[in-house]
């Protein structure tokens, strides 16, 4: 049961990441705190300064105040990369509102201090009640002063959490593992000898662990490769990306748009806000689990969408169709869809608050072609996912009510034989949103946390919610039954699992490299010195517009330009000598095999053509000459 404090409610918080904070108490007000001697001074150095402040409010949960509060020191923590803290109480942030109980306000930040020392961080807290003086010397760069609110409820100014949200909180389901003759044994019965990785799966959704206890090492990854990084100008769960991290989320969103167009999905572009009362809307708000992003305007409440569906659906609304032209599908890549996920559950690319969805709808006669839908789906998505290279590594998950499961075992069955493995089965006796059924291929990452990429879901609510009607044979309106289909999941996660297998690869020792279509340079030509800088162009020339490729024209040494573009792990490194000159050809050193060959321009470039061939191209928005391009993170 979690602790209420009578009146703690808000909090607010300044976080300094400073080279060194110290303080010694000076004088005792009325309302301090009995403290040893050892606690009169103190100082840390690389440390984040939390400065806190309690309000009084009416009633409120500190436990989850307290929680709030230790994720988001976490967050800041991996961005700056220290473990220290101080917290230290700071009523001069009230501004005017009135401080909480003393009592109150001492409790969470002990329960803050034990929360972090059993996370790992050497925390030093400062008295409450006295009065001091300190010394702080600031770091300067853009995360090391920051600002924050925290309220104890859920519902939080802006943010709404919907009926179906609460009502999977409530939800009991059972887990199954089902094998190849689609029989079902329970997740904590069943033998998972070869199959880890579906255990690690079925642990993370039983035991919902959501929280990472550590930094994610693609977070490190996307920084180094300047792809990713966070903004500190924006919300939490909002990123910024380099040109290399824009190319390779360009890529993928047209691998996946191409998909779908060519499963027959006809593409279309829907508003990214939309009216909170419009009653359609709001049924489908209190049916979708996730938060939602408030906006007014005008006296008018408005919401961020969260995904496609609003748009589409209002969009088959207004259409006219009958039976023949069924199954009919609408896609859109949406730039952005937006969910106010709690800040303990931020993640790096892992969970954002804004992020691209390719978002397909399907509309469909009946439920036997709804189940043809998602089987077709089922196939289209491990097609893709093995096209990505992250396939291998993912394991399925259905959810499924108890009602249909029982009228579609073989069904199931049949498709545990397509998926080709055990899969995970959450089984629930009430419809607490409003789908039936649904798939989804889960990435599982170096942290053992999985992550949903693909996802298929058989909808039985929204053609009534949207009145969206066709023409039956016998020319009366029919609703149709509708299915919700993510076949890559966010471009984000998947850029995340990208980054989280080469993580894996490289804990073991192997060299990390993305698939050769989504490398932002896929070859490197270093010239020895500045008098092979003209051939270098030549072969460039040579490569032309459908390989990218650059030249380190910088003045390093060739062992410093080689181990540059390991580091960004270049599959092709092409050196130039006199030798090379000579002979017109290049030493190409093929990181994935670890193969030298001398060869020329014409001859790399068939070569990439053929490994690459089918797949999208883009060119790289940077200057092809690395003298010429500007570091990103300094």
């Amino acid at each position: 049961m979690h602790k209420v404090i009578d009146e703690v409610i808000l909090m607010k918080e300044l976080i300094v990441h400073a080279d060194s904070v110290s303080y010694e108490v000076t004088k005792k007000t009325k309302l301090a705190e009995e403290i040893p001697d050892e606690m009169k001074e103190g100082k840390m150095d690389d440390v984040l300064w939390v400065r806190i402040a309690v309000e009084k409010e009416d009633e409120g949960d500190l436990d989850s105040l307290v929680k709030k509060a230790v994720s988001d020191i976490e967050e800041v923590s991996g961005q700056v990369k220290t473990k220290n803290v101080m917290l230290y109480p700071y009523a001069h942030l009230l501004m005017g509102s009135k401080p909480s109980k003393p009592e109150a306000a001492i409790e969470l930040i002990k329960k803050m201090e034990e929360e972090l020392k059993g996370k790992g961080f050497e925390v030093m807290r400062s008295p409450f009640g006295w009065y001091k003086k300190f010394t702080v010397s600031c770091k300067g760069h853009p995360l090391s002063e920051l600002s924050r609110v925290f309220v104890a409820e859920e519902s939080e100014k802006g943010v709404e959490v919907s009926e179906s949200v609460k009502m999977e909180e409530k939800m009991t389901s059972k887990f199954f593992i089902m094998g190849l003759d689609g029989k079902l044994v329970p997740a904590d019965e069943f033998d998972y000898t070869g199959h880890e990785n579906l255990k690690k799966f079925a642990t993370y959704e039983t035991k919902k662990a959501r929280v990472y206890e550590k930094e994610p090492p693609h977070i490190k990854l996307m920084q180094e490769q300047e792809l990713v990084d966070y903004e500190p100008g924006s919300d939490g769960g909002n990123f910024r990306f380099y040109p290399k991290g824009k190319l390779i989320k360009k890529l993928i969103d047209r691998s996946i748009t191409d998909f779908c167009v060519d499963y027959g999905a006809m593409e279309v572009e829907t508003p990214i806000m939309y009216d909170y009362e419009h009653p359609s809307l709001k049924k489908y708000l209190n049916r979708f689990p996730a938060r939602q992003y408030l906006v007014t305007r005008d006296d008018r409440k408005l919401f961020l969408r969260f995904a496609a569906c609003f748009g589409q659906f209002l969009m088959a609304q207004d259409m006219v169709f009958s039976y023949r032209q069924l199954p009919m599908r609408m896609f859109e890549l949406t730039r952005y869809s937006f969910r106010s996920e709690q800040t303990g559950e931020l993640a790096g690319l892992k969970r954002l608050r804004a992020f691209t969805m390719p978002d397909m709808h399907g509309i469909l006669r009946d439920m036997e072609q709804a189940k043809t839908e998602l089987e077709q789906q089922l196939e289209i998505s491990m097609e893709w996912l093995s096209y990505v290279r992250l396939l291998e590594g993912s394991e399925v998950g259905f959810r499924i009510l108890k009602e249909f499961y029982e009228e579609n075992k073989e069904w199931y069955a049949a498709l545990a034989k397509k998926v080709g493995k055990p899969m995970l089965v959450e089984i629930f006796d009430e419809r607490y949103a409003y789908f039936i059924t649904k798939f989804e291929f889960n990435f599982v990452d170096s942290m053992d946390k999985a992550s949903a990429l693909t996802t298929v879901q058989i909808d039985v609510e929204n053609a009534e919610t949207y009145d969206i009607s066709f023409v039956g044979e016998d020319g009366s309106r029919k609703r149709p039954i509708l299915t919700h289909a993510s076949i890559s999941g966010s471009t984000e996660r998947v850029i995340y699992a990208l980054l989280e297998k080469e993580a894996m690869k490289m804990a073991k020792g192997e060299k990390a490299m993305l698939p050769l279509w989504l490398c932002p340079t896929q070859v490197r030509i270093l010239p020895i010195s500045e008098k092979h800088v003209e051939f270098a162009q030549e072969v460039l020339s040579e490569l032309g517009d459908s390989v990218r490729a650059d030249i380190d024209d910088t003045s390093e040494t060739l062992g410093k330009k080689i181990r540059n573009a390991q580091k960004e792990w270049v599959p092709y490194i092409a050196v130039i000598g006199d030798t090379e000159v000579e002979s017109g050809k290049v030493s190409v050193t093929i990181r994935e095999t670890g193969e030298k060959n001398d060869m020329d321009g014409v001859e790399l470039r068939s070569m990439i053509e053929e490994k690459t061939n089918d797949m999208p191209f883009e060119k790289l928005s940077l200057p092809k000459l690395l003298s010429k391009r500007p570091t990103f993170r300094g």
